[in-house]
């Protein structure tokens, strides 16, 4: 999976109340927020194997259980896809995931269609087949990330409009330099911290900004690190190993490095994350040191600024490992 294609899933599941108030102004009527989404992931691959093509495209895709208002039996269901790139197949395939679902559970469904790409003119909003006097038209939600309102966003107090503030920063990717990168990154960072969110919610998407928009040179990497934690006091963003830990479990790393990253980060915390992390890594012992970037490097997507950054060691270190895996 792409590193974008995870955060969405992760953000997806950790805001998935402010995605629905986002998009259903009415949601708190609608649905039951105090029931627990269920999130059907597993379901969802069932039905639809993985192609044993390695390089055939991958989407996000997300099916949650959602209890309404009308109480247990009155569940519904909430299909999402975040598409990132034209496909004249798209809407055929949204039709696809809809039968399927309905097939299986015979439950109400509510499809999204999240566009996150720069192609202005792929808009697809339905799937229209006909035949001989036989035909079926499926509409869904579409939503057009670069179409947004940007300084609505900023005024919503809703988490999940800064999640698209954040992915339209990434799309302007390119027409500016690096510095005025980090100024943009920074300002949204600032008007994260600025609103009335959990503090778990906060971690959550300043995750998301810090990764889903990427710099190209590792300098502005450490900049960048150096500001959230003027910004928020060394307290309220998602630390870095925090992330690392995450990250590990995710990725199934985490077992045999708990205790020299914990006590690493025991220490660090007095010190800064980046240098807690740094320390957890010393204290672990360079064999340890170097067996973690192995581990990221051959069962993660991450790229090698980004497991440079996560590890504390320099790119040119990842570079050599990689390279004598590659050997």
């Amino acid at each position: 999976m792409k590193r974008d294609d995870a955060l969405w899933k992760g953000l997806l599941e950790d805001i998935f109340d402010d995605f629905l108030r986002f998009y259903f102004p009415n949601a708190d009527d609608l649905f039951d927020m105090n029931r627990p989404f269920e999130f059907l992931d597993k379901e969802l691959e069932q039905l639809f194997p993985a192609d044993e093509d390695d390089f055939s495209p991958k989407y996000v895709d997300k099916l949650v259980k959602v209890i309404t208002k009308e109480g247990l039996e009155g569940w519904i269901l909430v299909h999402i896809e975040v598409q990132g790139s034209h496909d004249r197949d798209f809407a055929e395939r949204m039709f696809t995931y809809y039968h399927r679902i309905k097939d299986k559970y015979k439950k109400p469904i509510t499809a999204f269609a999240i566009l996150t790409d720069k192609n202005k003119a792929f808009r697809p909003t339905a799937f229209v087949q006909e035949f001989l006097g036989t035909k079926i038209k499926y509409d869904f939600n579409s939503y057009k990330v670069l179409d947004a309102d940007a300084e609505l966003l900023r005024q919503s107090n809703n988490p999940f409009a800064i999640a698209i503030l954040t992915v339209q920063t990434a799309l302007l990717k390119g027409t500016f330099d690096e510095e005025k990168l980090l100024d943009l990154k920074t300002e949204l960072a600032k008007h994260l911290l600025s609103k009335a969110i959990s503090k778990e919610k906060i971690r959550s998407l300043m995750r998301f900004l810090k990764l889903y928009i990427r710099f190209d040179n590792e300098r502005y990497i450490l900049k960048f690190e150096e500001t959230l934690n003027q910004l928020a006091n060394r307290q309220t963003t998602m630390g870095l190993e925090e992330f690392v830990l995450d990250r590990a479990k995710r990725q199934g790393l985490y077992e045999g490095r708990k205790e020299g990253l914990e006590q690493g980060i025991r220490e660090g915390i007095r010190e800064g994350i980046r240098e807690g992390i740094r320390e957890g890594i010393e204290i672990a012992s360079a064999e340890k040191e170097r067996a973690f970037v192995v581990n990221l490097l051959q069962k993660t997507s991450l790229d090698i600024p980004q497991i440079a950054d996560i590890a504390g060691v320099r790119v040119a270190f990842v570079e050599e490992i990689k390279a004598s895996l590659s050997a």
